[in-house]
């Protein structure tokens, strides 16, 4: 099996703005480490290498370096579990039917840009948003996912963390 941190929007540093204790031990516990934009600077996503290994996307808030070096979109495979992963997921409307289609063979697909968590099945593929461990906006409360993946499924549940 193995265990997928995927976090979005952490939007640090910001003053003394840090993720919270949780975020940081799943992410450290987890085997791969998912970001889905909006990191901010460099400097977060090399702090957060040193957890584990990291894939992500670049964000509309990131700096030119971010965007520089890292993908709007990519695909990243899992044991056989093909995941899309974006940061702009475009307008509300036809979203999922959108997310699909940028990403034909994936059994998920992840964004963030919202900060509103979403975990549904749209025509058999997960849609996935994390939401954002540090700034929650109109959520309901800080959030994570934690995908597990084992005989070519994927799993995920929805953390929600203490600021």
């Amino acid at each position: 099996m193995t265990v997928v941190a995927v976090i979005a929007d952490t939007h640090l540093p910001r003053g003394a703005r840090r993720l919270p204790d949780e975020c940081l031990r799943r992410c450290e516990a987890a085997d791969v480490i998912l970001h889905l934009g909006d990191v901010v600077v460099a400097s977060v996503l090399d702090e957060l290498r040193e957890l584990g290994p990291v894939e992500a996307v670049y964000g509309n808030m990131d700096e030119p370096t971010l965007r520089e070096t890292l993908p709007q979109r990519d695909v990243v495979v899992l044991d056989g579990v093909r995941i899309g992963m974006t940061h702009i997921p475009g307008p509300r409307a036809r979203r999922e039917a959108r997310l699909v289609g940028w990403f034909p063979d994936c059994q998920a697909v992840l964004y963030g840009h919202t900060h509103v968590p979403q975990v549904e099945r749209y025509e058999g593929v997960w849609i996935l948003n994390p939401g954002s461990p540090t700034e929650r906006r109109s959520a309901p409360t800080h959030s994570m996912l934690e995908v597990e993946i084992a005989g070519g499924d994927a799993e995920p549940t929805l953390i929600a963390l203490r600021p």
